[in-house]
This record gives C-alpha cells, structure tokens and sequence, in this order.
C-alpha cells in the first residue's frame, strides 16, 4: 500500500512538472496562472546578487519557469560597474563619456545615438540588462546638483535628446530606464520634499520632456523619482503613473521606484509601479498580505506581473546572450572624443583669439588642469580607465607648457588629495583653487606667449550647489582672472578661460577681462583632448548652451523656491523649500521667463560661437495635414568648414492664454559645411507642439490665428522670420489629474 501511494505521488510530481510552463513569449498567461502569491509578489521585488559587481539592482529569478535573474546597472555617462573583482586579475573599466548636459549642448539628436549605441554596447558586453539612464529633468534651477546629468531647461530639447539616448542604447538589445519621474529638480530632501506644481506647468514643462522621451524612444522601463508631487509620492501616485504615463502616453514596459523601501509598497503596485527596487523581504510580505486582505486584487497583482514578464522577455538575460566582458573600449573612446567634441560650446573670441597655432609656449593655470572633472559624481560617476588631464592633451597637442607651473599644479593636487585620503579616507572631492601670487603671475607672463586658466566644478548625486564659491566664484578664482588680464594684457598677450563644470555658474561680472571662454562642461574621460583641438582650431566649436546663463541667480524666478542655503536646512521649524518646494514660477523657466520679460542674462539660451560665420536665406513655409513644414537654406560664409544649429522658435497668436515671448518647437544641425557650402533644413512641427495646456478645460489648445516663426541661431539671434496660419482652434482633451488641491 505504501508502495502505490509512493508511486502515485510520483505520478502526480511528474505530470505537475509536465504542466509546468516555461516562459516564451507566448505562454505569458499561463505561466502567470501557474505561479504562486509568493512567486508572483517575489518577481515584484528587486533581489541581491552578485552577478555583476557594482551593479544597482537586480530583477527576481524563478528557476521554474525559466525566469532569470536581470540585472540593472547606473548610467547615464557611461555604465557604473565595479572595476576590479575580488580574486580576478581582470579589469572592467567603462568608458566615461560627456555628460547629459553637455550631450545637450551638441543639439544632434545623430551624435546623440551614436554615444549611447557605444554606451549600450558596454551595457550589454558586461552581462547588464538595464541601463538606469537617461536623466529627464528639466535645469528649473541653476543650483540643483544633478544638472549634469539631465540635458536643458527646454522640455523638447530635453525630450528629444532623451528619445535619442534611448534608441541608441537600445538598439544593442538591452533597456534604459528614463528618470526621475517627476519633479525631481533639486536634491535637498529629495526622499520627501513635497513639489507643489500646477497642471500647467506639469504638462507643459516637467512632463513634456518625459512625454517625448516615453513616444520617440519607447523606453523599456521608466524609473519613479523619490519626492511627492503635489501631496503625494510620486511613486504612489496612480493618476501619473498609470492614467499618464500608460493610458495616455501610451507606455508599454515597467515601471520600478528609485531605490529605497518606502512604506507604501502597496500603493505603490496599485498605482502602476510594477517593480520595488533594490528590494527587501518585507516589501515581499507587504504585497501578500495586501492580495490575502483584498488591498490588492487579483487582476492588479496579475497586471504588474504580466508587465515584468513581458520586461523579461527582452532582456539578453532571457535570451541567452553569451557576453564577453570585452567591450571594444579602445574604439569606444574614439566615441567619446567625437561627443565632446561636437558639443563643446564657445561663449567668446574676442580678436580672433582662437584658434591658436598649436606651437604656443602656454602657462597653464588652475588646479583642475591637474584634477580634471570628466563627470559627476554618485551614481552618475562612471569607473573609467584613465581620464585625460589638460596638461597631457595640449602637450599632445604640440603646445609647450609651462614647466614651473605645471609640477606646482600637480604637487598641490597631489598634496590636497592625499591629505583629504589620509583625514577622511577618500581623495574624490574637487580640489579648491590656490591663490597664485601676482610677482608670480608677472614672471610667467613674460616667459609666455599666453595663458589658459581651467577653472572647475563638480557637483553629485545627494546634495545640490551653493551660491557662494560654486555658482560665483571664489575670491580666490577671482584674483586670478584678474591678475592674469592684467598681467598678460599689459604685454599684448592673450587670456583664456576653460570652463571645465558641471553646471551653471556666474559670467557676467569677470568675462569682459578675458580674451575667449570655452564652454567643455565635464566632458568624459576624451574631454581634454576635445578640448585641445577646439583650441588649435582642428575641430570648430558648434555646441549651443542648452540653458540660460543669467547675470545674477536671484534673476531666476525659481530662486525664491530653491533650498539653496544649508543652514536653513537644519534650523529647526524651517518647512519651505525642505518639506515642500512651490514651484511658484509656473511656467516662467530659463529663456520663457527672460526672453518674455526682456531680462538681461549674460549668455541667452541656444548661444554658441563659431570659428566661421553662416547664413540663412531661402526661407519657406508650407502646411501640412497635421501643423507646418519649414525648410530654411544654411550658408558657410566664412573660411574654415563649420557646423551650424538652427533653431525654430515660435510665437503664438495674441489673446487667450498668458504665453511665453516664443518657444523652441523644433531644430536641426547641419553637416559639416566647407567654406561657401549651404545645406537645406526641413524642420516639422505638428498643431499638437503648437498647443499650451489650458487647467479649464483640461486640454491642450492650439488657437487659431497667426503664428510667428523664428529661425534663430540663439534665441536672442534671430536670422530669419515667416508666418504659420492656422485657420481654426484645435483640442485634445486629457485627464484632469494631478492638481494641487486635491
């Protein structure tokens, strides 16, 4: 008797495991009938591993069905892994290429595709699945510390740059994950503080640039930002997550929260947050419990678990990918000098100053020629192989350099890094500039032919920036810039400024001292060789600044809802702009605001010099089924060969709703012209980007009337103007969701 029932218990055992699904993309349904509550709620939360070393996360595996273990890994100037590995002599470097803002900055949406095609090609070389990049959110203010990883002020160059990024990582087969949704603009109590926005500015602005990015680059995965918007966590939020993100927009794949473990797990799978990063066991119980007391349904777990299934489908990790741990780093940093290059922008060359003939005997000043900002830190830093420091690249270069100097410069850097390593147990934090003593100064201006200064900044993950001795400079920076001006000029030699950042800093007061200001940002590990044949003229600058440079930082509406002082921050009973951020500008951001009010700034939004000059003529208009087709002809009509980006602004009709002077609705780069060469741009534009949100009806409007059309160089340099007319007021309705009363 004990032997048939034995017999018959393996019988069942064998047709259970007979019936047992392995997931194809196909049988999505029936594997989801077959697993268990705590199958499915596991593969709703992130897990441990170790298969990637220095990887963020990772996805659950069920061996059963063949589910496997996802890895995702932190972006997006360059895949973030471990370097070195416990007991393995090999080495797993990425490459460190420019950063968003700088990306931005080269307004080629191609270029842009053909950095992260490199970037995705590591992603997926090094066993990773998921990229946690691009960063969306807009620069609302000069001081937020994670600006170099989000692209502009601008909703569409930002969404278009996003969508770029996207396609060109994914084009290897593994995913990205756009961030930080939303309203995520400052990093001072990032985990809670509360964005207050209107409907208007959400829609117009801080969600059009994810908008775009979540159309044009159809995303595997989106990433819920920390902070609550409007009352509630974002993460939380069903209205943004699902009634936007997945029935308006359209989106297709899974979203995960940032990585913590709030209490709301539960809210958080109802809303449409499929997966809980990096995942802790009690988020596991939290989700069974709430299917076992009916918090959640049947059909709301199953939801979220068909939406990972689907995920992992795609993944290399599904489909058996053999990587090789060998990435082709040495062709990927040819990538990353073409980036930085591109992108570079040129704010001034007074004279002609530059280009310089290569042959110039140059003091080279300023601490960061030594300590070189390649990119920020936190989980945007990527671990690279070498970077480039501006001493190595114009020795390169063939200039001749200052040797006193130079040793001062790098024994000073050394000195401060091993003493921050020796007091603090680190050596990452940018070193301050020294004060140079003017006797100095005096005798290397006449030993000279001129003199370069690189000045720096970094800025992180975690923390956002200061006005004093970060956004301006500190009186140490300010003594040199003065002194070199003086100095220099005094024997008809010229002064250059590097300005190797991360962000936005103040220009107006000092850059009528100096001769030419060359705008790298943190330009990847390449950057300094890019730099250098900016300045020998090898490569002509066509970067355009994606953000306005104002004259002061109270100039920008949104510093009187910026937590930029840190004492504030810990007084006690002090709520504003820690616990909640009014976001009382509204739609007033960067160029809308300065632009509309005729503010003066000391470099406008879309500005960038170049070493040759262009033209534009042939100007026509012609409408289409759904808005207008613009073609513009761009001419070369200076001697070197150069690249131009021109820029459609438009402006909308009097009456109505309160708009800006113009908008960016749409641009394009040239190739690269020879001198007399022209090149015709056909720029489209829907009625749909004509269109502002309208909190009334809840709709976007597009009124009828007469539209300006700009061609613009910069936004204060318009070239060239036409009329769009649209014979009758056009809707689309949309949810009225996300208020701030609610």
């Amino acid at each position: 008797m004990k032997k048939a029932i034995l017999t018959i218990a393996a019988a069942i055992m064998t047709i259970a495991a007979m019936a047992q699904p392995k997931l194809t993309k196909d049988n999505i349904d029936d594997v989801i009938n077959a697993m268990t509550l705590q199958e499915k709620a596991s593969l709703l939360v992130g897990v441990r591993s170790s298969l990637v070393p220095g990887a963020a996360g990772y996805t659950c595996g069920i061996d059963r069905f063949g589910i496997p273990v996802t890895v995702l890994a932190d972006g997006p100037a360059g895949l973030r892994i471990r370097p070195t590995r416990e007991g393995d002599s090999k080495t797993y470097y990425a490459t460190g290429m420019p950063i968003g803002t700088l990306l931005a900055s080269s307004w080629d949406t191609e270029l842009v595709e053909t950095v992260t095609k490199a970037i995705g090609e590591e992603v997926l070389e090094y066993g990773v699945d998921v990229l946690l990049a691009p960063g969306v959110n807009l620069h609302r203010n000069p001081l937020c510390g994670r600006n170099f990883e989000y692209f502009s002020e601008d909703p569409l160059l930002s969404g278009k740059m996003a969508a770029a990024y996207v396609r060109g990582i994914q084009s290897n087969g593994v995913g990205t994950s756009v961030k930080h949704f939303a309203t995520n603009n400052q990093e001072t109590n990032r985990l809670e503080n509360n964005s207050i926005v209107s409907q208007r500015a959400l829609r117009e602005l801080y969600l059009k640039n994810f908008e775009i990015a979540i159309k044009e680059g159809k995303p595997w995965t989106v990433m819920s930002s920390y902070n609550k918007l409007n009352g509630n966590y974002t993460q939380q939020d069903y209205d943004l997550l699902t009634t936007i993100l997945k029935k308006e927009w359209g989106f297709d794949g899974i979203v995960m929260t940032d990585w913590g473990n709030k209490e709301g797990t539960v809210k958080s799978a109802k809303a449409g947050n499929d997966l809980m990063e990096p995942g802790r066991q009690n988020e596991v119980d939290r989700i069974i419990a709430a299917v076992q007391d009916g918090s959640i349904s049947k059909e709301e777990l199953d939801r979220n678990v068909r939406n990972m299934l689907n995920y992992i489908i795609r993944t290399p990790k599904f489909n058996g990918y053999n990587f090789t741990n060998k990435p082709d780093l040495a062709a990927h940093a040819k990538v990353a000098l073409k980036g930085a290059e591109e992108s570079i922008v040129l704010l001034k060359n007074d004279n002609a100053c530059l280009p310089l003939k290569g042959t110039e005997k140059v003091a080279l000043y300023g601490v960061t020629s030594i300590d070189f900002v390649a990119g920020g830190t936190g989980s945007g830093e990527v671990n690279k192989a070498y970077v480039v420091n501006m001493e190595d690249a114009l020795i390169k270069a063939g200039f001749t350099l200052d040797n006193t100097l130079a040793d001062f410069n790098r024994t000073y850097v050394n000195y401060k890094k091993a003493e921050n390593r020796l007091n603090h147990g680190w050596a990452q934090a940018k070193v301050k500039e020294i004060a140079v003593p003017l006797s100095a100064i005096h005798e290397q201006a006449a030993a000279n032919d001129m003199a370069i200064y690189v000045l720096g900044r970094n800025a992180g993950e975690g923390a956002d920036r200061n006005i004093n001795g970060d956004f301006e400079l500190t009186e140490a920076e300010r003594d040199l810039i003065r002194d070199l001006s003086v100095e220099y000029h005094a024997l008809g030699k010229k002064v250059v400024i590097v300005l190797n950042i991360g962000g936005v800093i103040e220009t107006a007061s000092w850059k009528g001292l100096v001769d030419a200001i060359l705008l790298p940002w943190s330009p990847g590990q390449e950057g300094a060789n890019a730099i250098a044949n900016i300045l020998t003229g090898k490569v002509s600058p066509s970067g355009k600044l994606p953000m306005t440079f104002p004259v002061k930082y109270q100039d920008h509406p949104s510093s009187l809802n910026f937590p930029y002082d840190w004492n504030l921050f810990h007084a006690r009973g002090v709520k504003k702009d820690f616990e909640y951020t009014k976001y009382e500008e509204g739609i007033w951001v960067g160029y809308r605001h300065f632009a509309t009010r005729g503010a003066e700034v000391s470099y406008p939004f879309g500005y960038g010099l170049s070493y040759t000059s262009f033209e534009y003529s042939t100007l026509a208009i012609k409408a289409t089924a759904d808005g207008f087709e613009a073609t513009i002809a761009v001419t070369n009509k200076g001697s070197v060969a150069g690249k131009e980006v021109v820029q459609l602004y438009v402006s909308a009709p009097e009456g109505g709703l309160e708009k800006p002077a113009c908008e960016l609705k749409a641009f394009a780069k040239t190739k690269e012209l020879k001198p007399g060469e022209s090149q015709t741009l056909t720029l489209k534009v829907s009625n749909y980007e004509l269109a502002s949100f309208n909190e009334a009806t809840s709709a976007w409007e597009a009124a009828s009337g007469r539209y300006s059309i700009r061609f613009g160089s910069s936004v204060q340099d318009i070239r060239a103007t036409a009329e769009f007319k649209l014979k009758k007021a056009l809707s689309w309705p949309v949810n009225n969701v996300l208020s701030p009363e609610r």
